[in-house]
């Protein structure tokens, strides 16, 4: 399976930054490269000094890590485009695109419809696409084009929960990577396609390990916390927010895709999706990630009342690595899961 999406414009494609999934689709047919701002922070060898720069240039303390991170990536890899997301994602967007612009950089606001609408997406769309001087057919095919990507992620997806055979992280990193391609997506589609192959002749991992859900956005620790489960007997199988940004779902439209993309949308809209899959992947424990300063952190109260699973929640900002705190809870967690399923 190939995926492999032509320059529709003919010419050297200008990188724009992106501070979360939009609809990337629209970007390409206007001849952009784009590029998630999230994905170059938190896998730069050293995250900490793009903290502390924007620290240094008036950041609070008290302020998301991932939106001093995106600075602080803007600014030490000389990215001059972004597109911000200003509804439909982090509250702290449309205060530091004003801190971008102030600062020359080219910035792009967007904004989700309130309620996950065909309709409403459809105009959104159009209306961005001749804002970037595209159209929305020519977006069509760039989605077109990019389906035989998606469908790589969803069956790196499906070895991991239903063939056992795909880790936490390398599902996470995957289906993250998806909200941009690594800038390249003929590349992604190559290198996954070679995850893949290389997977279906892994051993399976035991059926004994404990099957996790994470619900919330990547957390700031990277890879340490998916081993620190499996070192635990515990594995992830299902990673909410990652897999949406892959958006594996097949659709006849961009209008469609970007409706049921629920993170920008009502918690409702996430609640149905999640229990869903809670079900579908036979899931024994749930953990919930959630930022700091972060609003959407109260959801944990709602999703706490829906859920009928064993729930740790989990908050971070800019410990890149798990403290022994959070290992002793998650621990304790594991242990507390084991001693009620018998495994």
């Amino acid at each position: 399976m190939s995926c492999s999406v032509k320059n529709p414009m003919n010419k050297i494609m200008k990188k724009i930054g992106i501070t979360t999934n939009v609809p990337i689709e629209v970007l390409i047919a206007a001849g952009y490269r784009p590029v998630d701002l999230n994905n170059i922070f938190i896998s730069d060898p050293d995250p900490e000094r793009l903290i502390k720069l924007a620290e240094k240039d008036g950041f609070p303390i008290n302020c998301c890590g991932w939106i001093k991170g995106i600075y602080g990536v803007c600014m030490e890899y000389h990215i001059d485009t972004v597109m911000c997301v200003t509804s439909g994602d982090c509250s702290n967007t449309e205060m530091l695109m004003e801190v971008l612009r102030h600062k020359g950089l080219k910035t792009i606001p967007f904004s989700y419809p309130q309620e996950p609408d065909e309709t409403e997406m459809q105009n959104t769309l159009n209306k961005l696409a001749t804002q970037l001087g595209t159209t929305l057919d020519k977006a069509e095919n760039v989605r077109k084009q990019l389906e035989p990507c998606r469908k790589l992620a969803d069956r790196l997806d499906e070895l991991t929960w239903q063939d056992n055979k795909v880790g936490g992280f390398e599902n996470h990193l995957w289906l993250v990577s998806a909200s941009d391609f690594n800038g390249n997506h003929t590349k992604y589609a190559e290198e996954i396609n070679n995850v893949i192959e290389d997977a279906e002749k892994r051993k399976a991992y035991t059926e004994n390990s404990l099957r996790l859900a994470y619900i919330g956005v990547p957390s700031v620790y990277r890879k340490d916390l998916y081993r620190f489960l499996e070192i635990n007997g515990a594995r992830v199988v299902y990673n909410e927010i990652q897999r949406q940004f892959a958006m594996t779902q097949p659709v006849a439209s961009l209008a469609k895709q970007y409706s049921i993309y629920t993170y920008p949308y009502s918690i409702t809209n996430r609640i149905e999706d999640i229990q869903r899959e809670l079900e579908n992947r036979k899931i024994d424990g749930i953990i919930h990630y959630v930022q700091a300063f972060c609003y959407r952190g109260i959801g944990g109260i709602i999703f706490k009342d829906v859920f009928k699973l064993p729930m740790l929640t989990l908050e971070g900002n800019d410990n890149f690595y798990l403290d022994q705190h959070i290992r002793t809870r998650i621990e304790a967690f594991i242990d507390m899961i084991k001693r009620n399923t018998d495994r």
